[in-house]
């Protein structure tokens, strides 16, 4: 009566719909390892994931599909066509400001660009309490505890997070662009999508020009 549930899923199909149900990017090991706790003797490489991955996204080419798999964070994502963006821009913009609020951007940028730091650093450079913002980041996952400074009361220190690299885009922390950088990005229409938090940083972070935590 259902034995199509016991047919073999081709590997291309697994590797989608592994890829689409997941929220977070996810690494050809983790692929593999999911293959193996059903099936062990599957005979997968990792080599292999990102072959399929690339048979994939020729597909969705071919069939004009609005969306491709991308490698970020060291795993593999959905992401929408850069063709698309100019359509996507106003959309993109209001789900930032929805998500993500002025002064948690600033807070946000602070711990990026100056991390590993403590709340009372945070405070000083913002010139307000920013124990809500930090709250609401951690809330959010895109910031997390570093462990605590060698400073006296041994206050927390707090870096971004890899969910910090998904939301924004970035393979690594290196990919942060560079405040000589952020002008050119707000030129280019490819990156439409970072220009709102590129403006915020920009104007709350570098106007500051925040001295570094000890």
């Amino acid at each position: 009566m259902q034995e199509h549930l016991f047919e073999p899923i081709p590997l291309k199909q697994i590797v989608e719909g592994l890829i689409f149900a997941s929220r977070e990017p996810v690494s050809a090991q983790q692929i593999i390892e999911a293959m193996m706790l059903v099936n062990a003797d599957m005979g997968v490489f990792e080599t292999e994931i990102p072959l399929v991955i690339q048979e994939l996204n020729t597909e969705y080419e071919i069939q004009g599909r609005s969306f491709r798999i991308i490698q970020q964070s060291k795993g593999f994502t959905y992401k929408t066509d850069e063709r698309l963006h100019k359509w996507l821009q106003h959309i993109q913009h209001e789900n930032a400001n929805r998500k993500l609020t002025q002064s948690a951007v600033e807070t946000l940028a602070i711990i990026a660009y100056k991390q590993p730091i403590t709340k009372p650093v945070v405070d000083s450079i913002r010139g307000v309490d920013s124990g809500h913002m930090v709250r609401q980041l951690l809330e959010k996952g895109l910031v997390e505890v570093a462990g605590r400074a060698d400073t006296p009361g041994r206050p927390l220190l707090y870096k971004t997070s890899p969910v910090f690299l998904s939301h924004f885009g970035l393979n690594s922390m290196e990919d942060l662009p560079k405040p000589r950088e952020i002008d050119e990005i707000l030129k280019d229409d490819e990156m439409a999508e970072h220009r709102q938090i590129m403006l915020e940083l920009k104007a709350e972070l570098y106007s500051k020009q925040a001295p570094k935590s000890e």
